[in-house]
């Protein structure tokens, strides 16, 4: 049997990571390879820290799609990839990547993976994580302030010249190209455990 691609879509904020992480936990690491698509932002080099600062990253144009795909078939072909290593702090790829091996399910998580036609027909299984704006806003605020450094007007302008406006465009259209919605995110139990279980019925056929 051919590996099986799960991708895990939803706007910031909305809980994919952590839908994400706990199916991780419930199925095992050793069974999955998970391909975070914001580890793919374009390392501009070209540009100061403080162009870098102003660079719409809730557009698809700011991810290497193209090498998210190119990866992908590689773990497809039972092949392992080394993925970059993105910092947020200084906009800009590390020098480390990230090896992963390839394994029977493959996770790829991101809130722009149903966008590009090329990368969503590689999907098996599409899962949106649904909440509501306001919830993701604050979980916005928080993430970035405590994890990235950034202030509290900073995040605010930022979500109101870009992040909303894009997902608008973008991101909740992409909703209609789902097999499964998950609402209220990493707390709904019972649909992740649905999607888990799925996952071990495939498991258990090879």
């Amino acid at each position: 049997m051919h590996p099986v691609i799960f991708g895990v879509a939803g706007g910031t904020g909305s809980g994919k990571t952590t839908v994400a992480n706990r199916i991780l936990e419930r199925i095992g690491q050793q069974h999955i390879a998970y391909v975070p698509h914001d580890a793919y932002y374009k390392h501009q080099t070209n540009l100061s820290l403080e162009e870098r600062r102003k660079t719409n990253y809730d557009h698809p144009d700011s991810l290497e799609t193209t090498l998210m795909i190119k990866h992908l078939n590689e773990l497809l072909a039972g092949e392992a990839v080394d993925i970059p290593v993105y910092d947020f702090t200084i906009h800009l790829r590390t020098d480390r990547t990230t090896h992963i091996e390839p394994a029977p399910i493959i996770l790829v998580e991101g809130i722009l993976i149903f966008t590009e036609p090329r990368l969503r027909d590689l999907f098996h299984v599409k899962i949106y994580v649904d909440t509501d704006a306001d919830i993701r806003l604050i979980r916005r605020l928080q993430r970035d302030m405590q994890e990235r450094g950034r202030t509290f007007d900073s995040v605010i302008h930022q979500y109101l010249t870009t992040v909303r406006p894009m997902h608008l465009e973008f991101v909740e259209p992409s909703k209609r190209y789902a097999d499964v919605i998950i609402p209220e995110g990493g707390y709904n139990e019972v649909a992740i455990e649905m999607v888990a279980a799925r996952i071990r019925n495939l498991l258990d056929l090879r």
